[in-house]
């Protein structure tokens, strides 16, 4: 049994198996940025292959996008040109400043522990110009309280790309000393190659507990919804409006954050 993050290591792959032809998560988080009046200085935390930030960068807005992944990186800056994009920990940077911080497909909760989630924040509040804003999609920790519809369960995904055609068995399941869930996705592939076997994990971050961190860094929380959103379904469309659910409940496992930079 192979090792390692089959889709980080492949971003064409990674494109394939989520494709997001109408970029609906770059959209909605362009209008999210209209909508609140951010600047044209954006930064996109955990930008991956560069898609979303592409997008606000032809939406007329100067785009700096980050990851860990130098594959995606590479991948980013052949495919998705536009923005200026370099290698950085979300857990901790420093990048210049900017009117606005996005942080989509749950990038955030990369963050497992207090103190990397404090560095984030810490981070995020000195790049922020002052009234700057943080907007954040996650999953919701509160979802996993007393729930197990989504977890220990085998799910499966067979896609065809480049001729080769994939299968991916992935099972999640709830690390409550760590209070972390836990992935464990296994790849095959019918071209004879060895199964590859990744693990990762987000942090289950409670909607209260987030609203803590946030105020003890300095911001104002403007928005923290359910939906709609990119990956809820139904999904938003243009039109809709964010956060047209009153707050943040356990009945939805997504998260949607905007949040603003207070004065010193």
């Amino acid at each position: 049994m192979g090792s390692g993050n089959l889709l980080t290591d492949s971003p064409a792959l990674y494109e394939a198996r989520f494709p997001d032809p109408e970029r609906l998560a770059g959209r909605w988080a362009e209008d999210t940025l209209r909508r609140y009046r951010a600047g044209p200085r954006v930064l996109d935390l955990g930008c991956g292959t560069g898609r979303d930030a592409a997008h606000l960068h032809r939406a007329g807005r100067t785009v700096t996008g980050t990851d860990l992944s130098t594959a995606m990186l590479d991948y980013a800056r052949e495919r998705h040109p536009g923005p200026e994009y370099r290698r950085a920990d979300l857990r901790g940077f420093a990048l210049g400043t900017f009117d606005a911080v996005v942080c989509l497909d749950s990038a955030l909760l990369y963050c497992h522990t207090n103190d990397e989630l404090d560095g984030f924040l810490a981070s995020c509040h000195r790049a922020l110009a002052p009234g700057g804003l943080l907007v954040a999609e996650m999953r919701n920790g509160a979802y996993f309280l007393g729930r197990t519809d989504l977890l220990d369960t085998p799910a499966v995904n067979a896609f065809t790309w480049r001729g080769t055609g994939y299968r991916s068995t992935t099972t999640l399941r709830v690390d409550r000393t760590a209070q972390l869930l836990r992935r464990t996705r296994v790849w095959t592939a019918d071209d004879g190659s060895p199964p590859v076997e990744q693990r990762s994990a987000w942090r289950l971050l409670f909607p209260q507990e987030l609203r803590h961190f946030l105020a003890a860094h300095g911001f104002t929380v403007l928005a923290l919804y359910d939906g709609p959103g990119p990956r809820t379904e139904p999904p938003w469309r243009d039109g809709d409006t964010p956060g047209a659910t009153a707050d943040a409940t356990a009945d939805a496992d997504r998260l949607h954050l905007i949040a603003r930079r207070e004065n010193p």
